[in-house]
């Protein structure tokens, strides 16, 4: 079985003409082919006609090398119905796991928020139309039932990085796989507890990378013209 998800985009103008010969399969086979290392981030991939609320959003990747040498990886494409962003500002709400200034560093402002505002998420919101699909890849082995449950433990990134998330418009998904580098260490549940809540700050972070390396598009305004 091989998983697959799309962001739903087609409703953010352009040229849709296309007839009978829709671009998806020629697209795919082009990105396979330019695979590479290198990890583009806001309007690259699947990001590239993406919108995070009222703003611009896009791909964006986080990862992190454990103090045993293991490394996690989180990749997402925003395109959500909520704000990556606070109400009525430029902080992330994945700010406190942000790492080395990677999206700004721009800190909240004192004085909390009212939890009724909703600046920030997407007017007028059409059901499909809306989602972030993730990934998280780790190095070490892990059986499909431990895969599950990382992927299942990281989805709480989104729920750090976007609000509101998970809402009826959305539908958010997180995979997760292993290279199988490394033996997974033991006590295995103790090491899946440690890599899933590392899987969860990385890929808040890369939401918010998603968002703040995207550049404006089509009258979407990016995050870093915002006043």
């Amino acid at each position: 079985m091989i998983p697959a998800a799309i962001l739903y985009d087609l409703a953010n103008g352009g040229d849709k003409a296309w007839g009978q010969t829709p671009p998806y399969n020629a697209l795919g086979r082009a990105a396979y082919a330019a695979r590479g290392r290198a990890v583009p981030l806001g309007n690259a991939g699947a990001g590239y006609g993406a919108l995070a609320g009222a703003l611009k959003g896009g791909q964006g990747s986080a990862s992190i090398v454990t103090a045993d040498g293991f490394t996690i990886a989180a990749l997402a494409a925003v395109n959500c119905f909520g704000a990556a962003t606070m109400p009525n500002s430029r902080a992330f709400w994945a700010h406190p796991f942000e790492v080395n200034g990677e999206f700004g560093g721009v800190a909240p402002a004192p004085g909390g928020f009212d939890l009724e505002d909703w600046a920030g998420a997407k007017l007028n919101p059409a059901p499909r139309a809306n989602t972030t699909i993730a990934c998280i890849a780790l190095d070490a082995a892990l059986t499909p039932a431990e895969a599950k449950r990382i992927a299942q433990m990281a989805s709480a990134g989104l729920a750090r990085a976007i609000r509101p998330v998970f809402a009826p418009f959305d539908g958010d998904v997180v995979f997760a796989l292993s290279i199988a580098a490394r033996p997974c260490p033991e006590p295995r549940p103790l090491a899946l507890a440690r890599f899933g809540a590392l899987a969860a700050d990385c890929l808040a972070r890369a939401v918010a990378r998603g968002v703040f390396e995207a550049a404006s598009l089509g009258g979407a305004s990016a995050w870093r013209d915002l006043a």
